[in-house]
C-alpha cells in the first residue's frame, strides 16, 4: 500500500488527534459533574462509582482486538466505526435517565473509544516515517490526549452550569459523527499488507478477563469480601489462563507473547502501566477531592486540573525538538520520573490548603506527562513487528487503561478510608498518602524503564529477538 502525500499525512495526522482527543473528553465528561449525574440518575454509593469506571472496562478491554480489526480491515473505517459507536452509546445513556442503562451506555462509548485509539496510532504509524517526521506527529498525537483531559471536566462543568450535565454527551455526540464523516471524506485508509484475522477465542478470553478484572476492582471499594468481587477475580483468573493458552497455540494470535522478552515492548508497557496508575489515577481523583475537601465548586476544580492537562498538552507538542539522540525510552524513564516528583509535591496538604498550594505539583507532573504522551505513542508502534501498529497501539493503551483501573481503586480506597477527627480532615489525609503511593508507582515505573533501555543498549539480552529487542526484526527496522 501506497503512502500517502504530505496533505494526505496532515489530515491523516490531525483526524487521529482529534479522535484521540474526544475519545479522552468521553473519558472524563463524569469527573466534574458527578454530584449533578448521580443525582439525576438517583445513584447510590456503588453507582457513583460504576458511573466513573464503567467506560475504563470498553476500552481496556476492546483496545487488543480493536487494533487487530484495523490494522487487518481497515485503519480509517475502523476509527470511523468507533467514532459512530461513542455517538449512539453517549445518546442512548442520557435519553433513557436509568443509571443501569447509563453504566452500559458508557461501557459502549468505551468500545467505540477503543476502536479510535487503537487505530489511530497505527495510521500515524502509516503517514509517516520513523525518525523525526514520526517523533512529531507522536508529540501531536500526545497533546491530543492531554487535551482532550482537559476539555472534558471544563465543558462539563460549564453546561451543567448553564442548562444541564445532559448537553455535554450530545455535544460529544455531535463532534464524533461529524470527524467520523470528515475522516471517510478526507482521509486514505491504511491496512497491513499480510492481515493475519482476529483471533477469536484469544480476543475473547482477552476481554472477558480485563473486564472480570476491572469489574471487581470497581466492586471491590464497595467490600474486598463480599461474594461478587471474589467471583469475578476468579473468573478474570481463570481468562487470563485461557488467553495464554490460546494464545500459545494460535496460528495468527491476537499478540506475538514472545514481545513480553522484547526489552522495547516490556518498556512501553511499563511506562503505560505507571502513566495510569500514577498520574491519571491521581487526576481522576483530583476534581472530587478538592470539591469535598477544599470547597472548590466544580468548574473551579476543573480549571485547576487544566493547570496540568494543559502543561501536558504543551509539553508534548514541544517534544517534536527533543535531539534525536535523546531515545524515546529514556524521555519515559524520565518523564515518568517527574510524574513522580509532581505528585509528590501535591502530599503535606492540610484543610487549610488552597489551590495556589496545588498549582507547583501539577505544572510539574503536566510536564512529564506531556513527555511520556509524546513518547509513549511512538514507541508503542516501534516496539512491535512492522505494519501491526494497530495491534501495538492497543496493547499499550489495555496497559494504560488497566494501570488507571487498579490506580483509580488503590486512591479511592487509601484516600477514603476512615481516620480520626472531622470527615475534611480524613480525606485531606487520605489524599496525602494516596499521592504519596502514586508518586512512589511512578518512579518505580521510571526506574524499570530506565533499567530495560540500560539493558537493551548493553546488548545484555539473551533472547531470540533482534538487535532492537524485537522478533524476528533486524537492527535499526523500527517501524
Amino acid at each position: 500500500m501506497t503512502s500517502p502525500t504530505a496533505p494526505e499525512a496532515r489530515r491523516v495526522l490531525a483526524v487521529a488527534a482529534l479522535g484521540t482527543l474526544l475519545v479522552l473528553v468521553a473519558f472524563t465528561l463524569p469527573l466534574s459533574t458527578l454530584n449533578a449525574t448521580a443525582d439525576a440518575l438517583h445513584a447510590d454509593l456503588a453507582g457513583r462509582t460504576w458511573i466513573l469506571s464503567s467506560m475504563s472496562i470498553g476500552l481496556a478491554a476492546a483496545l487488543l482486538s480493536a487494533g487487530t480489526l484495523a490494522d487487518d480491515i481497515g485503519r480509517r473505517r475502523t476509527l470511523a466505526v468507533g467514532l459512530v459507536v461513542m455517538a449512539v452509546g453517549s445518546v442512548t445513556g442520557v435519553l433513557v435517565g436509568d443509571v443501569t442503562v447509563f453504566v452500559l451506555s458508557r461501557i459502549v462509548v468505551g468500545i467505540g473509544g477503543a476502536a479510535v485509539v487503537a487505530s489511530s496510532l497505527g495510521m500515524i504509524a502509516h503517514a509517516f516515517a520513523p525518525g523525526p517526521a514520526r517523533a512529531a506527529a507522536s508529540g501531536v498525537w500526545g497533546a491530543g490526549v492531554g487535551a482532550g483531559i482537559a476539555v472534558g471536566p471544563i465543558l462539563s462543568a460549564l453546561l451543567e452550569r448553564v442548562h444541564s450535565w445532559h448537553d455535554a454527551y450530545w455535544v460529544l455526540a455531535a463532534a464524533s459523527v461529524v470527524l467520523a464523516l470528515v475522516a471517510e471524506r478526507c482521509v486514505p485508509d491504511s491496512r497491513s499488507d499480510r492481515p493475519r484475522g482476529l483471533d477469536v477465542a484469544g480476543a475473547v478470553s482477552f476481554a472477558v478477563a480485563v473486564a472480570a478484572l476491572l469489574a471487581a476492582l470497581v466492586e471491590g471499594r464497595q467490600g474486598w469480601t463480599h461474594p461478587v468481587v471474589a467471583a469475578l477475580a476468579g473468573v478474570a483468573l481463570l481468562a487470563s489462563c485461557l488467553f495464554v493458552v490460546v494464545e500459545r497455540r494460535s496460528t495468527a494470535p491476537m499478540i506475538d507473547l514472545a514481545l513480553l522478552r522484547s526489552p522495547a515492548f516490556a518498556a512501553a508497557t511499563v511506562a503505560a502501566v505507571s502513566v495510569g496508575a500514577g498520574a491519571v489515577a491521581s487526576m481522576s481523583y483530583l476534581p472530587g477531592f478538592v470539591t469535598l475537601a477544599l470547597d472548590i465548586d466544580a468548574l473551579g476544580a476543573a480549571t485547576l486540573l487544566l493547570a496540568w492537562s494543559a502543561t501536558s498538552v504543551l509539553t508534548a507538542l514541544l517534544a517534536r525538538w527533543t535531539p534525536p539522540q535523546v531515545s524515546g525510552r529514556a524521555q519515559l524513564a524520565v518523564g515518568l520520573i517527574g510524574i513522580g516528583i509532581g505528585l509528590a509535591a501535591l502530599t503535606g496538604l492540610d484543610a487549610e490548603s488552597g489551590w495556589a498550594r496545588l498549582l507547583p505539583g501539577l505544572l510539574v507532573a503536566g510536564v512529564a506527562t506531556g513527555v511520556v504522551n509524546a513518547a509513549l505513542g511512538r514507541e508503542a508502534v516501534a516496539s512491535v513487528p512492522a505494519g501491526r501498529g494497530g495491534m501495538g497501539s492497543g496493547a499499550n493503551n489495555t496497559a494504560r487503561y488497566v494501570g488507571s483501573a487498579v490506580g483509580v481503586t488503590v486512591v479511592a480506597v487509601v484516600a477514603t478510608r476512615p481516620g480520626p477527627g472531622a470527615v475534611r480532615d480524613a480525606l485531606v489525609d487520605g489524599w496525602n498518602v494516596a499521592t504519596a503511593v502514586t508518586a512512589g508507582v511512578s518512579i518505580v515505573g521510571g526506574l524499570g524503564v530506565a533499567a530495560l533501555h540500560v539493558k537493551t543498549r548493553s546488548g545484555a539480552s539473551t533472547s531470540p529477538l533482534g538487535a532492537d529487542g524485537i522478533p524476528g526484526r533486524p537492527s535499526g527496522s523500527w517501524s
